[in-house]
């Protein structure tokens, strides 16, 4: 058996650490010592104001490449039969709508002209003559049934109740009434109102040289000859008045700021002298509008209407326009 020297190391400085005596750690590690409060606050103010610079970082890191779980494996040859099988869908259908749906050619009509004259117009009806106006006598009863006088347009003997005595010289009596109206009459042989419901010989309570309640030489209610009540229309032998003079109407204020315009129907009574009276709105639009068309026409001038060419009081309607150009 031969012999073995162990020699110490060359170098103890050198040597591991760990296999130095515990003492010497034990020094080494009580060289530590700790700064003070003033040092600490020099240290704390430089590193702050004056930091010490350190070098740049180095990223010497690589990325590692990872499994990403939720991506989804496809094949290009499932993906291409998917398309193919779409592709041959498509066309099955286009094919079968092609062979159910067919279109028909459009129909030829052939047209023949041919030289349409138009019917003629339908007769025109004579336009009815516009009545109004009534007469009366100055009798104590209500008018009584009987036939009519003769109408004329000019009246030269007022009809009356029977005389006791015979006239001399008779004159038919007649009653200022349009010769072409039509009105219902009977053959009594007395003189009176045909609608009438009383018997005996009266011409009526009213006032003039006619037959009913009216003021006038017609027949009826109303005034000024004709029948139908109120004044005579213009119409027939009545012609109608002609304005002279009509000013324009002036804009209510309110209507002005509204910017409104529209037409006022007005109507009225003209009478002999051509003045308007009894002038209301028959049909209004507001806006204060009404009263400055009732204010313009009470201003209008009339060329009076005419009856066998003297002037007669009539009733008429006039159209009042408010426009803003």
């Amino acid at each position: 058996m031969a012999d073995t020297d162990i020699l110490p190391p060359d170098n103890p400085q050198h040597a591991d650490a760990s296999l130095r005596p515990a003492e010497e750690a034990l020094h080494l590690t009580g060289e530590i010592k700790e700064e003070g409060v003033f040092a600490s606050l020099v240290s704390s103010f430089r590193d702050v104001f004056f930091p010490a610079k350190l070098p740049p970082l180095v990223l010497q890191s690589k990325p590692v490449a990872v499994v990403d779980r939720m991506a989804t494996k496809r094949s290009p040859a499932s993906t291409a039969g998917a398309v193919a099988l779409h592709v041959v869908a498509i066309l099955l259908i286009a094919l079968l709508i092609a062979h159910q749906v067919h279109i028909a050619p459009p129909v030829k009509k052939t047209v023949i002209l041919t030289d349409i004259v138009p019917p003629p117009p339908p007769p025109v009806a004579p336009r009815p003559s516009q009545i109004g106006g009534g007469g009366g006598q100055h009798d104590l009863a209500p008018v009584t049934q009987g036939h009519l006088p003769k109408l004329a347009q000019q009246q030269i003997v007022p009809p009356k109740a029977p005389p006791t005595i015979a006239p001399k010289l008779a004159v038919e009596p007649t009653v200022v009434v349009q010769p072409d109206l039509k009105m219902a009459n009977n053959t009594m042989p007395n003189i009176g109102a045909p609608n009438s419901t009383l018997k005996g010989f009266s011409m009526g309570n009213g006032n003039g040289s006619g037959i009913g309640s009216g003021n006038g030489n017609g027949i009826g209610p109303g005034s000024g000859g004709n029948t139908g009540g109120g004044v005579m229309h213009p119409g027939g032998a009545v012609k109608a008045p002609i304005p002279i003079f009509t000013p324009d109407p002036e804009f209510s204020e309110e209507a002005r700021k509204a910017k409104f315009s529209g037409n006022v129907v007005v109507y009225l009574w003209v009478d002999e002298q051509g003045h308007p009276s009894h002038i209301k709105v028959s049909r209004g639009v507001g806006m204060g509008l009404d009263e400055k068309a009732i204010e313009a026409v009470r201003q209008y001038k009339f060329k009076p209407a005419m009856l066998n060419g003297k002037p007669v009081k009539v009733d008429m309607y006039v159209e009042v326009n408010f426009q803003i150009f």
